[in-house]
């Protein structure tokens, strides 16, 4: 019984823990995006992960912030909220967006994280130093 009791807390503090891709090594870095399905964005786009179960960033036009949802290596955005500024790139972030929004996968290796979903389709970023 004694055994069970010491258990409990550490088992509880394990669950509070941030188990999100930012915990996996994409916290504390600004992500450019590279290219989306092999072929090179163009347009500038950064990813960041301020805080546990958040995302924020920079699109082509605007700024945006959302919530991160799923254990790593599982990714899911939800409540993407994005400024309303208008610019030449806005074509380049609605296809910025889409993509984010659509990606269900992640996988950090260094420098490069890659974002994924199950048709196939993958959103290179590098962190930026």
């Amino acid at each position: 019984m004694l055994r069970l009791a010491l258990l409990l807390p550490l088992a509880l503090f394990q669950c509070n823990e941030d188990e999100t891709v930012a915990a996996y090594g994409a916290a504390d870095q600004t992500w450019a995006l590279q290219e989306i399905d092999g072929e090179p964005f163009e347009a500038s786009a950064l990813l960041r992960f301020p805080e546990e179960g958040r995302i924020e960033g920079n699109a082509p036009c605007n700024t945006y912030s959302g919530k991160l949802n799923a254990p790593y290596p599982w990714f899911e955005i939800a409540d993407l909220a994005a400024t309303r500024a208008a610019c030449d790139g806005l074509e380049a972030e609605g296809f910025y967006f889409a993509a984010l929004m659509a990606m269900t996968q992640s996988e950090v290796s260094g420098d490069v994280l890659i974002l994924r979903n199950e048709d196939g389709h993958e959103m290179v970023f590098k962190a930026v130093e």
